[in-house]
């Protein structure tokens, strides 16, 4: 087996996205401009960013003998994405997101999480995650996959270095249900609220601090238009986002991600690192949807 990179382990989805006038609110209205059919999933979003600049990266997960799991596998493969640590289920449908985007960027989310929720640590292969230098884990809607995720990281010792990325769905939990993977992890990448969520720090210097202590290496906030704060207790960087046109903001922490795992992957300084995340970022929401925009390696030199 090719050794890996990064392998990525979080939900896969079918992302309907609908670009909306206005984001309709609880008895109001709304109306649909123009819609898009494109695949997701946090960690996944990262893996074909990373394979877009060059890096061997894997997938573990699991979908439905459904037409979304075709397109979810199918998808992945033409963006270079290993897919042998893929699981289809027997049963059940494949995960889908339905998406609402405003014409400033912003956007409401609706999950189905259908097969994501079933996979368990049984159907992981050791060699599989074993081999690549960093596992990124992202967040699942259920309890079973986030339970086979810390599962994974006490029966697999010998992974790589950790990346984790909670999102708003594992943030809401706190740092006491989320400490067996905190405690494991080299590098954690939330944004400012989610870190606030976890930490129970406003302010995004002592929330990493706070992450700090209890061992995590490095810490990436990701501050949306203010772009970056990113430390590993020695050095302390705040990095200003790109000032581009947005389009969309789905899936932008995602592409912050790949590029800052790419920053760690080729050795670079983590002032460094967090410029290729927010110019990765930038070129993300220029366009819709989480993948479209994502640059390739030879865009990296319109880094300034």
């Amino acid at each position: 087996m090719t050794a890996l990179d990064v392998v990525g382990f979080g939900a896969l989805n079918v992302d309907k996205l609908f670009k909306v006038n206005h984001i309709a609110h609880a008895e109001k209205e709304s109306f649909i401009q123009s819609s898009s059919l494109s695949c997701g999933g946090s960690a996944a979003n990262t893996m074909v960013g990373l394979a877009r600049l060059g890096r061997k990266v894997g997938f573990v997960g699991k979908v439905g003998l459904d037409g979304e799991g075709e397109l979810l596998v199918e998808d992945f493969l033409v963006e270079g994405v290993d897919t042998l640590g893929i699981v289809r289920a027997k049963g059940g449908e494949s995960g889908t997101v339905m998406g609402f985007v405003d014409k400033h960027g912003q956007r409401a989310l609706y999950i189905n999480s259908g097969a994501n929720d079933t996979i368990t640590c049984e159907e992981i292969r050791n060699e599989y995650v074993s081999q690549a230098k960093f596992l990124h884990l992202t967040s699942f809607v259920g309890e079973q996959s986030f339970r086979t995720q810390k599962e994974l990281l006490e029966t697999f010792k010998k992974c790589g270095k950790v990346s984790f990325d909670p999102g708003a769905l594992y943030a809401q939990k706190g740092y006491a249900q989320l400490s067996p993977i905190m405690e494991k992890a080299y590098v954690v990448m939330p944004n400012a609220l989610e870190l606030e969520q976890i930490t129970g720090q406003k302010d995004p210097k002592k929330g990493a601090a706070f992450l700090l202590s209890k061992g995590v290496e490095i810490i990436a906030v990701k501050l949306g238009s203010e772009g970056c704060y990113v430390t590993n207790g020695y050095e302390h960087h705040h990095i200003k986002a790109y000032k581009v046109p947005v389009v969309d903001t789905t899936g932008a922490g995602d592409a912050f991600n790949a590029g800052f795992l790419y920053g760690l992957l080729n050795k670079k300084s983590l002032l460094e690192c967090g410029q290729i995340g927010n110019f990765v970022a930038s070129r993300c929401v220029m366009k819709m949807g989480a993948r479209a925009g994502l640059p390739y390696a030879k865009e990296l030199v319109l880094l300034r």
